[in-house]
């Protein structure tokens, strides 16, 4: 009892503030040894040399509303080429008058796509919202009825072709690419020869080459007097070179699923069908939702190569602003604005992978 009342009277020592706290943090994480130290203060140099001169150029000695020839006096960015070109760049050639019907698209897609990702709303009425959805978003762009003024494709650009080329693309190459993934681990010799050949020849070839197939190389063996919109054409080379590297994704996914599962859905006769729809196909694509994301951004970025087929999307508009002999010079702010959006949306995509991870629990 006594040796109790002891140990209540001891005065607690409290550690010392350098192993605590902010202090500790820093010690522990920036200053633990010499060669974390000298480091840290070589990096801190740097920030102090970069971030204010990055600052002011940026924000204090920076133009917003301006002309390009005030901008050629002045020290900082010259943020003035976004409001002065941004319906050019948002919408390229599309009639001046018009351009709020491709705005109206963009935000009805924009909004589809944040109500998907609720997986509460993953039900049948969803798919009916898509369609009515992208019926009118076709009729909003292309016109012809409800007397909206009729719209050409190869007047088409910016934003509104970027998001068109990346949403359908890749929607319509991650079933390709599972399509693809179950033909190669097809017990059919012909299926799976197949299935190994297209996922080899197109992983083989860069997706520049099939854009320049799509627009040069493939109207040469159309009939005469046939012709297939550009869009279309480089939106299927898109869906077709994105869906060979779903493929492989997949198919890592579907290997790793243990032989077991395969005998539990024959032993309650469960058909080649219902076994991946029902066991296979759910465990798979679970399991490899971090590496598909990762290659549906990248094809994201990749639809930036149309440029070189003469689409206008929001690169090349943004390029042909800089063309203008009164916007020459100011590139770093007009691409800066245009990773912006890259980014945004790429940063969506990564965003929700993880959301959907972990509402999966794919890590157990």
């Amino acid at each position: 009892m006594e040796t109790a009342n002891q140990i209540n009277k001891t005065k607690v020592i409290k550690p010392p503030v350098t192993q605590v706290g902010i202090m500790g943090w820093i010690r522990s994480n920036l200053f633990k040894g010499w060669f974390n130290s000298v480091l840290t203060i070589i990096t801190v140099y740097c920030l102090w040399v970069i971030i204010p001169p990055l600052i002011r150029w940026v924000f204090v000695d920076s133009l917003w509303v301006s002309t390009g020839a005030e901008c050629r006096q002045a020290a900082g960015a010259c943020w003035s080429i976004i409001p002065a070109n941004i319906r050019f760049i948002m919408f390229g050639f599309y009639p001046y008058d018009q351009q709020w019907r491709p705005f109206v698209a963009m935000a009805l897609l924009i909004g589809l796509l944040f109500y998907s990702r609720n997986r509460d709303h993953w039900k049948r009425h969803l798919a009916y919202a898509w369609i009515l959805g992208l019926f009118l978003m076709g009729l909003l762009m292309k016109g012809g009825l409800f007397g909206l003024t009729p719209v050409e494709t190869t007047q088409w650009g910016g934003l509104p072709l970027t998001l068109l080329l990346s949403v359908f693309g890749l929607t319509a190459a991650y079933p390709l690419g599972v399509v693809l993934a179950l033909g190669r681990r097809s017990k059919m010799p012909a299926i799976k020869m197949l299935s190994v050949l297209y996922i080899e020849l197109i992983r083989g070839v860069p997706l520049i080459s099939l854009l320049f197939m799509s627009s040069v190389v493939f109207p040469l063996f159309l009939p005469e007097g046939v012709t297939i919109n550009k869009i279309i054409r480089a939106q299927v080379a898109i869906i077709l070179f994105t869906a060979a590297y779903i493929a492989e994704v997949v198919r890592g996914g579907l290997q790793a699923i243990s032989r077991g599962q395969y005998e539990a859905a024959d032993s309650i006769g469960l058909s080649y069908y219902l076994t991946m729809r029902l066991v296979i196909l759910p465990q798979a694509l679970k399991i490899v939702i971090p590496p598909s994301v990762q290659q549906l951004i990248s094809a994201f970025k990749d639809t930036s190569l149309v440029v070189i087929i003469a689409l206008f999307d929001v690169l090349r508009t943004t390029q042909t602003v800089l063309s203008d002999p009164k916007w020459m010079g100011f590139s770093a702010e007009a691409y800066i604005f245009v990773a912006l959006i890259y980014f945004l949306c790429c940063f969506f995509m990564s965003n929700y992978s993880r959301r959907l991870e972990r509402e999966l629990e794919t890590g157990l």
